[in-house]
């Protein structure tokens, strides 16, 4: 039982570290359903962990590849423990010869096209043990490779194959082409998952969970998105910013009262002997910042740029106003695209293209870029406005031009800058981070995680 509960308590805190936010009361709640279900079915298991853990569908991929490694379907070789699918035997003959990689693409080809699920599946554990060995390895290395297994069998080879078997079999061209990258990328999936449960018996879970698995789209950084992931952080990150804004709402709400009126209170006060039994106080001056932002759109940071933009559009509405600065080593002015009622989908892809206007040279150059705030925007600064910077302080080895930053920081009643780096590449080849750091303080800023956070802080 002590190693079942050590087991619970390691793949919760590899879910935390994951990204799912899984409290103790949820932790707790998993516990009471197990205990009423039992541990018999991996099936009930798996369900029930997700039922009392997995908040948002976003989260679930996530859950599925950690569960698959504390909770594996099979140990060792895997496809012998449920039936080899090879004709010859394994254990006499030799496991990766052309003849026996013939007949394996062979059956993938077959299973691909029945759409056996429980096949792909023993299919996916042999091409690792056959074809994704790696015996022999230094210290610390992996004798198992999803990618050399990939390589060898090269699912992606048989796409036409399957799509021809598919129309054969009544499908149409554009159903059937859908459905073969469709059920190749599941495979895909399969040799992936097959290859971290081996590696996770030979490093233990927590390695792979730690080294291996692509956090939660919420932990992602913004730099190493795939398109992939591109497209789900778009549809993460307007629920977000509504998440945001209510909660911003309810903030500015709690804090609507003045300081006390004491006069006023005195004086009711006088109508029940002297006691204070309800307090009165002063309207509260209303203030709400003034936003200016200044955003780096260059390639190398053009993922965050659209995220951070996407999400003050979305919140324009919980400052005072706001007024937007696209630059690479020219500044081009984009509030326009942030008008009320627009429509975010348009206006991200209006911003993309006006953001061609912000490069002249089409290297970035954060001096110039200052500069040329300073000289036809300087105005957009004053007592009201906080200045918020976005980009990766790299400005390929132009004059950093802090003077001109701490003249623009000095106007404003608050400023931050947003670096989508990680903080230990700060101040490494062109970068001039902590220079900057010096006149606006500096923060970094990932993924949606992290920018979320910053925002709630910022609007209070």
């Amino acid at each position: 039982m002590s190693g079942l509960l050590d087991r619970h308590i390691a793949f919760l805190e590899a879910l935390r570290g994951a990204g799912l936010p899984v409290s103790l009361a949820e932790d707790l709640d998993a516990v009471t359903a197990l205990g009423a279900l039992g541990w018999s079915s991996r099936t009930q298991v798996r369900d029930a962990y997700a039922a009392t853990l997995v908040k948002k569908q976003a989260l679930r991929p996530t859950f599925d590849a950690l569960f698959e490694l504390y909770f594996p379907r099979l140990i060792g070789e895997g496809a012998r423990a449920e039936g080899d699918l090879t004709t010859d035997d394994d254990t006499a003959g030799p496991r990766d010869t052309p003849q026996a990689l013939n007949d394996f693409r062979d059956q993938l080809a077959e299973a691909l096209e029945a759409g056996d699920a429980d096949r792909l599946r023993r299919l996916a554990a042999e091409a690792v043990g056959r074809f994704g060995a790696m015996p022999g390895r230094g210290p610390g290395l992996s004798s198992w490779s999803s990618y050399t297994a990939l390589r060898r069998v090269a699912p992606g080879e048989l796409v036409g194959r399957l799509i021809d078997g598919l129309r054969v079999a009544g499908w149409g061209e554009e159903e059937a082409e859908r459905a073969a990258n469709r059920r190749i990328g599941a495979f895909t999936g399969l040799v992936e998952s097959d290859a971290r449960r081996r590696i996770a018996e030979e490093k233990g879970p927590d390695h792979v969970a730690t080294v291996t698995l692509r956090p939660s789209v919420e932990r992602l950084d913004f730099l190493s998105a795939r398109r992939a992931d591109l497209e789900e952080m778009r549809r993460e990150i307007y629920p977000l910013a509504r998440r945001l804004a209510t909660r911003l709402t309810q903030e500015h709400h709690s804090r609507r009262r003045g300081p006390l009126d004491f006069r006023r209170t005195v004086r009711a006060s006088m109508s029940t002997g002297g006691v204070p039994v309800a307090t009165y106080h002063r309207p509260k001056r209303p203030h709400r910042t003034e936003l200016v932002v200044l955003c780096d759109v260059s390639g190398s940071v053009a993922n965050f740029a659209q995220f951070t933009l996407m999400l003050v559009f979305a919140l324009r509405e919980a400052f005072g106003g706001v007024r937007a600065f696209t630059f690479v080593d020219d500044v081009h002015e984009v509030t326009g695209y942030f008008r009320p009622g627009a429509d975010l989908a348009d206006t991200m892809t209006e911003l993309a293209a006006a953001s061609a206007h912000a490069a002249r040279f089409g290297r970035t150059n954060y001096g110039r870029a200052f500069d040329v705030f300073a000289e036809r925007h300087l105005d957009a600064l004053g007592p009201r406005s906080s200045l918020l910077i976005l980009g990766d302080a790299r400005s390929n080895y132009s004059d950093s031009n802090v003077a001109t930053l701490r003249q623009l920081a000095g106007r404003s009643r608050r400023s931050w800058w947003l670096n989508p780096e990680h903080r230990r590449q700060w101040d490494t080849g062109d970068s001039v981070a902590s220079r900057y750091a010096a006149v606006v303080p500096m923060s970094e800023c990932r993924n949606l995680t992290q920018l979320g956070q910053f925002v709630h802080d910022v609007a209070r």
